[in-house]
């Protein structure tokens, strides 16, 4: 009882201390690649898996995403990670240095890893499926909503069209842009084009959205209409890891880390946002690990589908790069960190996860 006691002080003390200094942080950027594994992120692309069996073309994904070393590898794949994120931010999850970071939902797929990002708590029994219905549970983007200067200045651009039923957007007004939906309302020539170009442009995966158009929506509404918090969601690495494209899965991580690089360079070219904004980039869910094909699947029985990782990287995030110490972070952290961020105690009906601390200085 003593050391419980003793423990409850000191979190009380802590989040007293990040609530009463001054955070240069007006503004966040909730960025997630759907089912992108640590593995990729953190040592490149796999070897077994560059064979004809999951890629087009071997020889030429090979001389692009491979080599020897894996410090190499993973940043000819994602290069903004292992340049800019790397020397000014925080990564973490490689767990070939003991670093940790996992969900705490046993469902290990995406609406309810997407919840538990959300609304900084797992739901077992209310969330056990994709189906579209509406998510009973409140979540950090319509606490923000309620509070002073920043409602109306909240924002949400997704592939996967059930992101306005994660987010209940009829419930809390939030504009969540989705799928296969046009910008609509006062929209520039950028948004007109994209318009036309949606519908023009073959498109594999049916209702989602491609991740380039995603990305683009949401980059337009940003300088337009500068909202305090945006989260932009991609979904292609885990559709074409699905259909066993081990090829398009890196590429489409590839270009994603493209557009993030592209995001952050803007960002602080504009004085409303830059050295005020904080990115938080994550994913929903692991993959299997285990044999050649449990790469392309995950669920709540495939072992290590709980495993993720997470990246951190702005004004009062220390420059700890990539994280090497033993230690367990988790998913229900990000909800109440992202707020925190903002200055904002962020609770809910559940128990929120705990602020990841190193995140702020």
């Amino acid at each position: 009882m003593k050391t419980l006691f003793i423990t409850l002080l000191l979190c009380l003390s802590f989040l007293s201390l990040v609530f009463a200094q001054k955070l240069k942080t007006e503004n966040v950027i909730l960025i997630t690649l759907d089912g992108t594994r640590w593995q990729e992120i953190f040592t490149g692309a796999e070897q077994r898996l560059i064979n004809k069996k999951f890629v087009s073309d071997s020889a030429g994904l090979t001389k692009k995403f491979w080599n020897e070393s894996p410090e190499k590898r993973r940043k000819l794949l994602m290069p903004f990670f292992w340049s800019t994120i790397k020397q000014q931010g925080q990564l973490y999850g490689n767990r070939t240095l003991g670093n940790k970071v996992n969900v705490t939902n046993n469902q290990w797929f995406s609406y309810p890893g997407y919840n538990e990002i959300l609304t900084g708590s797992a739901d077992n029994e209310r969330i056990h499926s994709n189906d579209k219905f509406d998510n009973p549970n409140k979540n950090v983007l319509e606490f923000i909503n309620q509070q002073k200067g920043f409602s109306g200045k909240i924002a949400a651009f997704s592939s996967w069209d059930v992101f306005p039923y994660i987010i209940n957007s009829k419930r809390n007004g939030i504009l969540v842009n989705s799928g296969i939906v046009e910008a609509k309302g006062d929209i520039n020539a950028n948004e007109k084009l994209l318009n036309e170009l949606m519908y023009e442009v073959p498109n594999p995966l049916g209702d989602v959205r491609l991740d380039g158009f995603t990305f683009h929506y949401g980059f337009e509404y940003l300088k337009k209409k500068n909202p305090r918090v945006l989260y932009l969601s991609f979904d292609e690495t885990d559709d074409f890891a699905h259909d066993g494209k081990y090829d398009l899965y890196l590429e489409s991580a590839h270009y994603i880390d493209g557009f993030i690089n592209k995001l952050w360079t803007w960002l602080q070219s504009n004085e409303k946002y830059k050295g005020k904004t904080t990115l938080i980039i994550t994913t929903d869910h692991g993959r299997g690990n285990k044999s050649d094909e449990d790469w392309r699947h995950h669920g709540g029985k495939m072992p290590e589908c709980d495993q993720i990782w997470m990246a951190l990287l702005g004004p009062d995030t220390q420059a700890l790069g990539e994280v090497k110490s033993e230690e367990q972070l988790y998913q229900n952290q990000i909800a109440k960190t992202l707020a925190a961020l903002l200055g904002l105690d962020y609770t809910n009906e559940h128990k929120p996860g705990d602020i990841i601390k190193s995140a702020m200085k």
